[in-house]
């Protein structure tokens, strides 16, 4: 299974992925969610729908389905160095 933005919890972040350019929306690349940059999931809303994430300084609300697009690999802020 892959970690999409849609299965983070509140307060959880993650790393994006490698994608093809036409699978999310020119604005969101334009808003940063760019390979690499790093996304936290800032609330949900009560239907689970939008999504309101931060990613590069910007609060942005996305669908469910977008989200789901959007592979990660999930940050551990737990993990001990």
């Amino acid at each position: 299974m892959h970690t999409t933005v849609a299965h983070l919890k509140r307060g959880e972040r993650g790393i994006i992925k490698e994608f093809s350019k036409e699978i999310l929306p020119i604005k969101l690349l334009e808003l940063g969610c760019l390979p690499g940059n790093v996304i936290e999931m800032i609330q949900i809303a009560p239907l689970k729908d939008p999504l309101y994430i931060n990613v590069s300084g910007s609060h942005i609300a996305i669908r469910r389905a977008t989200a789901l697009q959007i592979e990660l690999e999930i940050i551990d802020d737990k993990a001990v160095l």
